[in-house]
């Protein structure tokens, strides 16, 4: 059985650490956002200028005027702060980030990483992705594991990369690999969702990876 947006949203706030600043992509990455473990005190930051994101306003409780980059209602705090987006990116590209947690259309066993178009269709923009890979010190994708026409993790993205060996992490809603981006080991596969079989993990994965289970 798969794991559901909530669970791999919690299963990637896990690797969360106190003190940390953190910049949450659109999608299932926002959802982090209300999974923040017990005494782990971070910072999330979005590109559109705002540090110390609240967790997602209930029905009813949200402020036109609080949006992260992804146009989506959220809550502040009584740390949060506001500057421009200019300074946002000075942040980011200054390395000031400590990780980002993002979705992809496709991620690479190389750590390469594919997530701001797909050829053909409607792009509004790429966003900060681009920046966000290049100037933060861990990146951790989170992503359904299958496309329609097929794997998402592969053995060399066929989508025009975002950045070139720059995922450490890969969650998805049937397993957990790390990628060793700059060295030798590639990618290894550390965890398998709740009721998940490896033979199931090989078959829908095209990109090589070795067996590293934590509990096996």
């Amino acid at each position: 059985m798969a794991w559901t947006r909530e669970q791999m949203a919690a299963r990637a706030a896990k690797e969360l650490r106190d003190g940390y600043y953190v910049n949450l992509g659109i999608g299932i990455p926002t959802l982090v956002s209300n999974y923040i473990p017990d005494g782990i005190d971070v910072n999330l930051q979005s590109e559109n200028g705002m540090l110390g994101m609240g967790p997602f306003p209930y029905e009813g409780e949200e402020d036109a005027d609080l949006i992260n980059a992804g146009k989506q209602t959220v809550s502040e705090l009584p740390s949060t702060s506001y500057f421009s987006s200019a300074e946002s990116f000075g942040m980011v590209r200054g390395g000031h980030i400590d990780l980002s947690i993002l979705g992809a259309m496709q991620v690479a066993q190389n750590g390469d990483l594919a997530n701001w178009m797909i050829p053909g269709k409607m792009v509004k923009g790429m966003g900060g992705a681009m920046d966000l890979v290049a100037g933060v010190k861990r990146v951790v994708v989170v992503m359904e594991h299958s496309a329609k026409d097929g794997p998402k993790l592969l053995k060399k993205c066929n989508l025009p990369l975002t950045g070139e060996r720059v995922v450490d992490m890969v969650v998805t809603d049937l397993a957990v690999f790390t990628i060793d981006k700059h060295g030798k080991d590639g990618m290894a596969l550390i965890e398998l969702a709740d009721g998940v079989t490896l033979d199931e993990v090989k078959e829908k994965t095209e990109a090589d990876f070795r067996v590293a289970l934590k509990n096996a």
